[in-house]
């Protein structure tokens, strides 16, 4: 063994573990995922019966979204279902883009700005560029991409070039993204200021196929965008050369740059590529949940919300799918929750213990692993 390949070993055991504790650590962490789940509606359930409600509507709203049937009606309708994934695709795509730079070694707090600056790009592209069939489409997408990477890609430059914190970056970046969407969207001829003409059919994502699949549900294509998303996050940093260069960099960074790793250009474009992931997000809602372009006044939360689904998710491709689809589910079921007299709040609180409890994982891992070191002690005595 040379003496690189040795002190890569030392600085970098994750990628030397045999496949055996492998699995372990990765049943570890979703057995710690699942738990802080059930622990976050444990204590609703428990807030719930403390101000007089019956946790029992809750559950039946979340049943009713999954699976579509109204227990109290005993009717069926899979428009409960379609919208579910509708809420779920974008945070799932802002899920990425958090989990990307995460597994680089940042923080990505920009996935919200990422989003808006894509959501205006597919918004502007939609409604400037030649009413070609699919070309359209294509083109405002890969335009939202575009703007959305270019948009992390400036955080991941200072960050490389300058050593600016990203996550300072990232934060003021996006207000500056949401007032530039407003000076941008509110210069389109025939703008108010609350949204834009409609678009053209040619620029839309939705599906009339999965619109009636799903009782004329607002589910569109976005869903295969957001499936090839994921697999391409999976390959990228599962199965690729440059994913284990990025996740070499994460981890230690010095030991990445002796080993001939280029940290600067990997933190570059890992932001770019997160921010393209957010900017997708923003293509997929704008493009394929509504007719026309809108005006926001305010974040829509989908980028900030996408910093706990990936940090449930453990910033896998898999974890941050289950996580997103979770935090979807949870955001179509407030209404319903809301009928049979539970406080909407109550999704917020779910989702904010599911991030506290998250945050406790270090401090678990740290107890187990002295945990076992004690127990390899007393064997070797």
């Amino acid at each position: 063994m040379t003496t690189k390949t040795k002190i890569f070993k030392d600085w970098f055991p994750d990628f030397f573990i045999g496949a055996k504790t492998g699995v372990l650590l990765s049943a570890s962490n979703a057995a710690v995922s699942a738990a802080v789940v059930f622990l976050g509606f444990l204590i609703a359930t428990i807030l719930l019966l403390i101000i007089g409600r019956n946790p029992l509507g809750m559950y039946q709203a979340i049943f009713q979204v999954v699976s579509g049937f109204d227990s109290r009606r005993g009717t069926w309708n899979a428009r409960y279902v379609g919208e579910w994934f509708v809420l779920s695709m974008p945070l799932i795509l802002c899920g990425l883009s958090m989990g990307f730079s995460a597994r680089s070694g940042l923080f990505n707090i920009g996935a919200e700005g990422q989003y808006i600056t894509g959501l205006t790009a597919a918004q502007i592209i939609a409604l400037s560029f030649p009413r070609i069939q699919i070309l359209h489409m294509a083109f405002a997408v890969l335009g939202a991409m575009a703007a959305g990477a270019a948009w992390g890609g400036i955080a991941g430059f200072f960050k490389a070039r300058y050593r600016v914190s990203e996550v300072v970056t990232t934060i003021m970046m996006n207000y500056i993204a949401l007032y530039v969407h407003r000076l941008f969207t509110l210069r389109i001829p025939g703008s108010n200021t609350f949204r834009t003409p409609d678009f053209s059919d040619t620029a839309s994502l939705s599906s009339s196929v999965l619109s009636e699949l799903t009782n004329n549900s607002r589910l569109n294509n976005g869903l295969w965008f957001t499936l090839a998303a994921v697999l391409i996050y999976w390959l990228i940093m599962e199965k690729s050369t440059f994913g284990y260069s990025l996740r070499a960099a994460g981890l230690n960074k010095d030991a990445a740059l002796y080993a001939g790793i280029r940290v600067k250009t990997n933190i570059t474009i890992a932001m770019t590529i997160s921010g393209a992931f957010a900017g997708l997000a923003g293509a997929v809602v704008a493009l394929g949940v509504f007719s026309h372009g809108r005006v926001l006044a305010s974040f829509e939360g989908y980028g900030f919300d996408g910093i706990a689904v990936a940090l449930g998710g453990n910033c896998t491709a898999i974890g941050i799918t289950v996580m997103g689809l979770l935090f979807g589910m949870l955001k179509s079921a407030q209404p319903l929750m809301q009928s049979r007299q539970i406080p909407r709040e109550i999704v917020s609180i779910i989702m904010g213990l599911v991030v506290v409890f998250i945050s406790l994982r270090p401090g678990i891992q740290m107890f187990t692993q002295w945990r076992l070191k004690i127990k390899a002690q007393k064997r070797n005595e």
